[in-house]
């Protein structure tokens, strides 16, 4: 389901496998499971990279999971939810280097939110949409969506397009609206786009902790919503 590399400094996770990557409770918990050799594996100056083999980034929650449970269709629903709000958004939240996703096809519902748990997000031009499918087929959004797209989406205009209308949303127009950061001419260009700015990151051999903490404290709204908080590091005192 995923695969894990290292190439100098940076990790690069790729969803593999099943064309649409949904986010099944398996899959989650390869991501999550990745994320914790991650995390134990990193050193100053790690970055993460995330990507997905095929036309799919990620095509949300694994819906048909669900509904092979009949009557237990919410209950199954809601361990995905939580699971997805638990062991991956505030996984990388609290993750100890810089993240980006390069999303080389359509990245659906958890799985535009998936993309935008990252710090920065790169798209391939030529292929592949953002879409919140939720208003489509008739479910809520978890409070927890409502934070990310506050956080990460700015402009009115834009988060009502995403909420309120489900907008299929391209890679350029994706750029106009400040939701994604670049766009590239082909899932190649933009892995490559996205390795490149993970070295220069990586020069910078941040402190992990420290860069986590003032994620958390950038992204307050996001980190109460999910129960993650920042610990307030104390600046050292230098002599002059």
């Amino acid at each position: 389901m995923c695969t894990l590399e290292k190439r100098g400094q940076v990790f690069v996770l790729t969803l593999t496998s099943d064309n649409e990557h949904r986010l099944s409770p398996s899959l989650i918990t390869s991501i999550r499971s990745h994320l914790q050799r991650i995390r134990a594996d990193s050193t100053l100056g790690s970055v993460l990279v995330t990507t997905a083999e095929g036309k799919f980034y990620s095509n949300g929650f694994d819906l048909k999971w669900a509904q092979e449970g009949g009557a237990a269709f919410p209950d199954r629903l809601h361990h995905m939810v939580s699971s997805f709000e638990r062991e991956i958004m505030a996984e990388f939240l609290s993750l100890p280097m810089p993240t980006i996703a390069a999303v080389t096809g359509h990245a659906a519902a958890a799985g535009f939110m998936f993309a935008l748990c990252h710090d920065y997000v790169f798209m391939r031009n030529d292929r592949g949409v953002l879409y919140m499918s939720e208003l489509d087929i008739g479910l809520p959004y978890p409070d927890s969506f409502m934070a990310m797209m506050r956080a990460k989406i700015a402009n009115r205009a834009a988060r009502r397009d995403v909420v309120l209308r489900s907008a299929k949303i391209m890679a350029a127009e994706a750029v106009k609206m400040g939701i994604i950061d670049a766009a590239h001419d082909s899932a190649e260009a933009t892995l490559a786009a996205a390795i490149r700015l993970a070295e220069e990151l990586a020069k910078k051999k941040w402190d992990g902790e420290i860069y986590a903490d003032i994620r958390k404290g950038a992204l307050l709204e996001l980190s109460e919503a999910l129960g993650v908080t920042a610990k307030g590091v104390k600046p050292v005192r230098t002599r002059l």
